[in-house]
């Protein structure tokens, strides 16, 4: 049986996911996701894909988060010019973050530039533009949640919900080879039972080999009580501190689920007394996505919306679209709740938020996802008394919290728990995740459920033909 996998990225680290899988002549590409980070990771992303787009013959997509969907712009530009599958509320997501991602790139060449020609230097290109973003969602194919179906000679597709994101998946794939098949099971990033808005991550009972993301491999987050508690207490001292919440929220899923949480608990945390903005055209933008797709909610969540369609969920919400609102919100010194981009404070109008409010110690900044390695929002985290912003030192005086139990991903626990559906325990390749969360998965799985574990390394190409114990070389 003729069959690779090529960890390309997510190896050893939490963006960039892609990962090559090669079934006979045919070649198929598990995401295509942009690395981030500091200044020097992301300039792998213009670095040459490690093997010819040409020759992709189709690309499954998990999730539209741009860490596993932001190079597919940059894959059909490059020759690609197979089908992307993806569930369909994931390629409708991927039209609004991909065309935000390709006018931010158009924007900071723009800005190189200016510096770059005033010391004679060649201008750079934008990584990818708007335009490149149009063709390479001409590629993309929607799909329900549940549907086998035959992608490629010898490979079939069925997605289940992630419960990570809207329309987030986990993949299952049937390759088959000299008439033997064997089933590969990707989870994608999978999210927490119980969380408001999508339904719990879909069980799976079995696999040959499963890959399994592992973010939050060594960690339990808070439980939803304790959360609760902890936003409102937030909002208590805010109160009486009469000063501006910073939140940097991710565009799509987070947003939202604030947005949800502040409705659910209006009163309980008298946020009547607050002005709440969504600064953020493409939170915006996905936030109508949600609400196109509202048949993915779980029961609570439908019922909510059902309650307030013709109305707003927020009666003191406020539509920040343009810059000039934008700018409005920072005359604003107390009782300003500010939700914007970028969730890892890397770009987008929460830097210019930053720079007004992160030197008042009457203000304060919630942290509500994930921040990786070399990000301003981890600097924040880790305890950064000062930060840069456009050139200028600014001290950083507003109390910072981080609220854990927000989390999209599913942490060690309900990461143990979902592989521990699995039949006759198959091997399980570990990525998308720091080496001490990996480590801390790695031990759980082996210890608590004798599971046969592998920490994906870069580059690195795995034989899953090979004879053993569970046909993928367990």
């Amino acid at each position: 049986m003729t069959i690779q996998i090529q960890f390309l990225g997510a190896a050893g680290e939490v963006t960039g996911s892609c990962h090559l899988l090669q079934v006979e002549n045919h070649r198929l590409l598990l995401e295509c996701g942009l690395i981030q980070g500091g200044r020097k990771d992301e300039a792998r992303n213009r670095e040459p894909f490690p093997f010819n787009p040409k020759d992709i013959d189709a690309v499954v997509l998990s999730h539209a988060h741009i860490d596993h969907s932001g190079r597919l712009p940059l894959l059909v530009k490059a020759g690609f010019r197979g089908p992307i599958y993806t569930h369909r509320a994931c390629r409708d997501l991927c039209r609004v973050m991909l065309k935000d991602a390709g006018f931010l790139s158009e924007k900071d060449a723009e800005w190189e530039n200016k510096k770059r020609a005033r010391k004679g230097l060649k201008p750079i290109e934008p990584l990818f533009t708007v335009e490149d973003v149009k063709f390479a969602m001409r590629r993309f194919k929607g799909l329900p949640y549940a549907k086998k179906q035959r992608i490629l000679p010898g490979v079939s597709l069925r997605l289940s919900d992630a419960g990570h994101i809207l329309g987030s998946s986990i993949v299952e794939l049937w390759l088959t080879d000299g008439g033997e098949t064997r089933k590969l099971v990707f989870s994608g990033d999978l999210g927490r039972s119980g969380m408001p808005i999508l339904e719990d991550p879909t069980p799976v009972r079995q696999a040959d080999l499963v890959i399994m993301e592992s973010t939050y491999g060594d960690r339990l987050h808070r439980s939803w009580e304790d959360t609760r508690r902890e936003i409102h207490e937030v909002l208590t001292l805010a109160t009486r501190s009469k000063g501006n919440i910073l939140i940097p929220a991710f565009a799509v899923g987070r947003t939202q689920e604030i947005l949800y949480l502040f409705a659910k608990y209006y009163k309980e945390w008298e946020l009547d007394r607050w002005h709440v903005f969504i600064d953020s055209p493409m939170a915006i933008e996905a936030t109508r996505v949600f609400a196109r797709h509202s048949d993915l909610f779980d029961a609570e969540t439908a019922e909510l919306w059902r309650q307030h369609n013709k109305n707003t969920l927020l009666p003191n919400l406020h539509i920040s679209r343009t810059a000039n609102q934008s700018m409005a919100i920072n005359r604003i010194h107390s009782g300003a709740i500010i939700i914007a981009g970028s969730g890892m404070c890397t770009g987008g109008r929460i830097k210019h938020h930053l720079k007004h409010n992160i030197w008042r110690k009457e203000c304060r900044l919630v942290i509500t996802g994930f921040q990786t390695r070399g990000t301003l929002g981890r600097a924040l985290v880790d305890g950064a008394r000062h930060i840069r912003l456009w050139g200028e030192t600014v001290r950083v005086a507003a109390a910072v919290h981080t609220i854990g139990g927000l989390s999209a991903h599913a942490d060690q626990a309900a990461l143990k728990n979902w592989y521990s559906n699995f039949e006759g325990r198959p091997p399980v390749i570990l990525v998308h995740g720091e080496e001490r969360a990996i480590a801390g998965l790695s031990d759980c799985l082996r210890q608590q459920l004798s599971a046969p574990v592998h920490a994906a390394r870069p580059g690195e190409i795995l034989d899953p033909g090979a004879a053993g114990k569970n046909k993928f070389g367990g």
